[in-house]
């Protein structure tokens, strides 16, 4: 902790390339299997996955967001979401590193100009990971710690100290999402080496713990006319740029109560029946009937994320704003319900399993740490406001849910 990061440098081979959106799948459940294996591991003593994220990027997952005019496969967002599900059961922490990747890939597609497109798309489907730095809102530039950025020729001047930033520590290129003094945001995407970026691994959360969380500290980085998005002005304009990013945090979230569930039922099925009454715990009514109702809710969430990806790609194709406000409000939708049944399925697995269940060598409690951590990262109560606004007065979700 509180140490500067340091990737290994070294020359990546070409990630494999992914066909069709069946072959995406596949490979993320071969990748979840092995993820799964040392995943209790490297959060009790919270080991960074190197090895697992470098088996990412190899992949080829990292490109399948990428349009078919640039070489991908131009994912449909259902599957995108049930990918990172599949690799968020097996490890929540490495799936939120496609999270962020995604996230910052919608933002070049809206806001790229050809030239830009063309080199970064590539550079995802040969496996380089992105993340994002962004500046916090409501920071109107006096904080000493805030992003500053100053005009300097055809570029800018960029100085400040982030927030964490999802992953980060994985990180080949770091997409800066900084307002100008006119309050007109200023995006660019420069490689995690350029000259002046300091990144720290200070992360000390409870749940998520490996998932390469940093801050992020510029020292008077240049970001050159090149790097910054030629269509940035697109991005403050009814986009879903943040719906995918949404979309993703409810795949997350949908993965983890997929892993309690699986985990409760694991323990329940080994144990005798605490009563006395039934010969296995397995057998008792009351244990079947909760673990049903479990099961139904995650069949219940994984609809409403299929049906927000359905509303994502309807937007894409046809970016008005009308289309936009029902991507946005049936991500909200996803975020709710995925965030409510993953502290669910987390609790009932200490309900069902008992006390035996809470030994720390079982390390079971990581399932309610992750969910926890991960649903304060956008508070589903937000959510209601912003539909119940919609519904009730017409107000259409602010800003920030449009980007």
């Amino acid at each position: 902790m509180g140490t500067v990061s340091q990737l290994h440098e070294h020359v990546r081979q070409p990630a494999h390339p992914i066909q069709s959106e069946e072959e995406a799948l596949d490979i993320a459940r071969s990748l979840a299997t092995g993820f799964a294996q040392q995943a209790s591991d490297r959060d009790i003593n919270r080991i960074l996955p190197y090895d697992e994220v470098e088996a990412l990027s190899q992949s080829g997952l990292l490109g399948i967001s990428v349009p078919s005019e640039h070489g991908g496969i131009d994912i449909s967002n259902c599957v995108l979401a049930e990918v990172i599900a599949i690799l968020a059961e097996a490890d929540p922490s490495l799936a939120q590193i496609l999270q962020t990747h995604f996230h910052v890939l919608e933002a070049v597609r809206i806001g790229g100009g050809e030239d830009q497109r063309a080199f970064l798309f590539d550079r995802a489907i040969i496996g380089d990971r992105f993340c994002g730095v962004f500046s916090e809102p409501g920071i109107g530039g006096t904080d000493q710690n805030a992003l500053h950025l100053t005009s300097d020729g055809r570029g800018f001047r960029l100085s400040g100290r982030s927030s964490p930033s999802a992953s980060i520590l994985f990180s080949d290129w770091i997409a800066l999402f900084v307002p100008d003094d006119r309050k007109k945001l200023v995006a660019a995407v420069v490689p995690r080496n350029t000259e002046g970026i300091q990144i720290i691994d200070d992360w000390d959360g409870f749940g998520q713990r490996t998932s390469g969380d940093g801050t992020t500290i510029l020292h008077d980085v240049y970001l050159n006319a090149d790097a910054v998005l030629l269509h940035r002005d697109k991005l403050a304009q009814p986009t879903v740029i943040d719906c995918v990013n949404q979309l993703t945090h409810a795949g997350i979230s949908l993965g983890i109560a997929r892993s309690a569930l699986a985990a409760a039922m694991a323990f329940v099925k080994s144990q005798p029946s605490a009563d006395g009454g039934f010969e296995r715990a397995a057998d008792d009514p009351l244990t079947v009937t909760r673990i049903g109702g479990i099961a139904i809710r995650i069949e219940a969430a994984t609809a409403i994320v299929e049906r927000a990806g359905s509303r994502i790609d309807a937007a894409q194709i046809n970016l008005t704003e009308d289309h936009v406000i029902d991507a946005a409000l049936s991500v909200a939708a996803a975020v709710t319900v995925t965030a409510d049944i993953a502290m669910e399925a987390a609790n009932a697995l200490f309900d069902l399993a008992g006390m035996m269940s809470a030994r720390i060598g079982l390390n079971l409690d990581r399932h309610w740490r992750n969910a926890r951590i991960h649903t304060l990262h956008d508070p589903a109560r937000r959510k209601h406001t912003i539909v119940g606004n919609y519904h009730l007065n017409g107000v259409k979700p602010p800003k920030s849910s449009l980007l």
